[in-house]
Order: C-alpha cells, then sequence, then structure tokens
C-alpha cells in the first residue's frame, strides 16, 4: 500500500483544542481539512487557510473527502442519538487504508463524582449526567471499531480546557469572574496548546486503542484560581459566595456535582509530554502576559 506523501488531517469539528493542533501541522506542511456544522462556519474555516466541509446528520461528507486522509481528529459531542461521525462515517474510517491515527477527544466527566478522590484511564466509569453517558457510549464504540476491524483510535479524556479568550483572566477583565465555594471543591484543567502537545506526541507515537487522560498536574479549587487570576491583574477579588447562593445556571451547577482528581501520569511516561503549564499558575501568567 502506498501512503499519501503528504500527511492529511480530517478535523471533525474544527474547534478550539482541533485549530491548536493545526497551527501547528500546517506550519510543518500537512494539509488540514475541517467540518463545522453550516456553510457559513465552512467558509470561515476556508479563510482560516483549512479545507472547509459541511457536516451534520442530515450531510454526510462526501466520500471524496476521505480519500487519502491519514489523520482523524473528532471533536463532536454526541447527541442524543448518539455519536454522528460515529454513525455516519464510522466504517468507512475503518475500511480506509491511509488511515495512521484517529483520536477522539472525550472527557474527564466519564469517571462522575469521586469525593475529591483520585482516578486514572484504569478507573470505572461512573457518568453523573446524560452528557456524560453519552460519551461513555461513543469511547465504547470507537474502541470497538478498534477492537473488531482495526481501526487506529486513540481516546483523549480532557479536563476543563482553557486559553487564549478562554480563560479567568478574560473573565476578571470583563467583570463576569465570580468565585463561588463548595467545602472540598477541586477541578482539573488543561492549557489548549498542552492538548495540542499531547496529541502531537501520540501522532509521533500511536498506540492504538490507548485512553489518555489529558489535564494538568495540579487539580485546584476554581475559586483559588479566580483569586489568582485577580491578584496578577491587580482587580478586586470577588467576594466567596456558597454554591448554594451563586445563582449558577442548570449547566454551572452540573459541574461541582463532580469532584474528583484526574491522574495524568500516562501522557508523561509513555508519551513523553511535559506540560508547558504544569498548573493554572503558569498558564494564567502566560496569558495575563506576565511569563
Amino acid at each position: 500500500m502506498t501512503m499519501p506523501a503528504t500527511p492529511r488531517l480530517l478535523s471533525f469539528g474544527h474547534g478550539y483544542s482541533a485549530r491548536a493542533l493545526a497551527r501547528g501541522l500546517t506550519a510543518r506542511g500537512w494539509q488540514v481539512a475541517g467540518t463545522s456544522r453550516t456553510a457559513e462556519g465552512a467558509k470561515r474555516l476556508v479563510a482560516e487557510g483549512v479545507e472547509g466541509h459541511v457536516f451534520n446528520r442530515s450531510t454526510p461528507l462526501d466520500p471524496a473527502v476521505l480519500a487519502d486522509v491519514t489523520h482523524v481528529i473528532i471533536s463532536i459531542p454526541p447527541d442524543e442519538v448518539g455519536d454522528p461521525v460515529l454513525d455516519l462515517h464510522g466504517g468507512a474510517l475503518a475500511r480506509l487504508p491511509s488511515l495512521r491515527w484517529l483520536a477522539y477527544l472525550s472527557t474527564t466527566g466519564v469517571y462522575g463524582d469521586r469525593g475529591g478522590d483520585w482516578v486514572d484511564e484504569t478507573s470505572d466509569l461512573r457518568p453523573a449526567n446524560v452528557r456524560g453517558q453519552r460519551r461513555v457510549a461513543a469511547e465504547a464504540g470507537w474502541c470497538r471499531l478498534w477492537q473488531q476491524q482495526g481501526l487506529p483510535a486513540h481516546v483523549f479524556r480532557l479536563a476543563g480546557i482553557y486559553g487564549p479568550g478562554r480563560s479567568q483572566i478574560d473573565s476578571v477583565r470583563d467583570g463576569s469572574a465570580r468565585r463561588t465555594f463548595k467545602e472540598g471543591q477541586v477541578f482539573s484543567r488543561i492549557h489548549v496548546e498542552d492538548i495540542a502537545a499531547v496529541l502531537a506526541a501520540s501522532i509521533a507515537r500511536p498506540r492504538p486503542g490507548a485512553i489518555y487522560n489529558v489535564c494538568d498536574d495540579e487539580a485546584s479549587a476554581p475559586w483559588e484560581v479566580v483569586e489568582f487570576a485577580c491578584t496578577l491583574l491587580g482587580a478586586p477579588v470577588p467576594p466567596l459566595v456558597p454554591l448554594e447562593e451563586a445563582n449558577l445556571s442548570e449547566m454551572g451547577r452540573s459541574f461541582y456535582a463532580e469532584n474528583k482528581r484526574v491522574r495524568n501520569t500516562l501522557l508523561h511516561s509513555e508519551l513523553g509530554v511535559n506540560l508547558a503549564y504544569p498548573s493554572y499558575r503558569e498558564g494564567l501568567r502566560a496569558l495575563a502576559g506576565l511569563a
């Protein structure tokens, strides 16, 4: 079998994390194609220098788009029916002779609530809500294609993502920062550029069937992160408000229903990744222009 001379990445749901990976790959001469749910979104991808395509449940990709694809990243969350990429193109991807690597971006939400205890990639899955249950089902589907048809699938369970334009630095600057307190609550986080580094390391060292937790080295209380951002910017620190009085949205409250510490040993030991931002402190300093 002759492999394509130029690596070609197909990004289903070319969003925040996929863009960070693609920037590094295009700088190395890769071809990158991405999908959006709408024609307008696909046009924006083209304006960014990415080959743009429309993809949603009612608009599968033309099979020609898959030709010569060597790497695939899937960022689209499952819906009430399932994973749209798996449902519409899973079989075709498994039969694709040029495919070397596929990444399914999942979430550490599949572990559910552990009362602040540690989890790693071998921990049992206890999703606490429908979103987590859908992710577990999607992970299982992609792993079945690896086991049964040899699809080179990898699962990456991402913690809370932050980076340029999406951090407590931004919320402090725009006045929307709040400090919500729940006794013993911690979250794991990951800077978007470290996500890209982990994915790039896996591309260089593929192990189909692998599952990796992608988070930094320090789970932290959310109110402490806001306080640190305020200190960096010399801004007033918002008052500490108990969760019961915080008037959060249903989505916001759902995050506080899960409390765990996520181990990232495997991304260090197997992939050899040294995180640029091992905690929120390094990440926020850089985002504030103080690194």
